[in-house]
């Protein structure tokens, strides 16, 4: 008996450095099985720097130039009534916050183009401002920025009555995400393409 138990005394520590059921192999990625049983998916489709800078470039795109009047104030942006484009004429255009006071109009029959950069149209929502210490944004006062795509916006307009509209950032940064927070697969609303 006391034969058989040193004997396995023995014998322990070599029957611990046994490679048993091949798990500390697939943990250091090491097998006596073929090598192509463990290979790693080469196709796991685009990491999220990749999809981030795809986002960056649909956003960069999909830019718009958002010039209108102030309609409503909500805690996390405006509502904004684009396409008054005489808003960026001199010296107006020395400021992204015009007053109420100045005498604008929307341009009649404006039609969005679907390029970079061209005049927005029709209600939206601009978040990410630029902070003013001057002056805050009041109701009717105007606004001129470049915004970027960043999905929808669904805000209470008159009580209860419920409105969706695009929703644009003046950050990029904030723009891309937004877009990607949204876990959308698809472009933001007017974007363009890039191939």
């Amino acid at each position: 008996m006391k034969f058989a138990i040193g004997f396995f005394l023995a014998t322990l520590p070599a029957l611990a450095q046994t490679n048993v059921g091949g798990f500390s192999s697939l943990l250091d990625g090491t097998s006596n099985s073929p090598p192509e049983q463990f290979q790693r998916p080469t196709n796991l489709g685009p990491t999220i720097v990749q999809e981030a800078e795809q986002m960056r470039a649909v956003c960069i795109n999909g830019r718009r130039s958002i010039c209108g009047k102030v309609l409503k104030i909500l805690p996390d942006g405006l509502v904004i009534e684009s396409g008054y484009t005489n808003l960026l004429r001199k010296p107006l255009d020395r400021s992204w916050l015009i007053p109420g006071t100045v005498t604008a109009s929307r341009a009649p029959n404006l039609v969005e183009a679907n390029t970079p950069g061209t005049i927005c149209a029709g209600q939206v929502v601009l978040t990410e401002l630029p902070k003013s210490r001057r002056t805050k944004v009041k109701i009717y006062d105007y606004v001129v920025l470049e915004g970027y795509p960043a999905g929808q916006y669904t805000y209470t307009s008159i009580g209860t009555l419920q409105r969706t509209v695009r929703r644009f950032s003046a950050s990029l940064e904030t723009a891309v995400k937004l877009n990607l927070q949204a876990g959308e697969n698809k472009m933001p609303a007017h974007a363009v393409e890039v191939k």
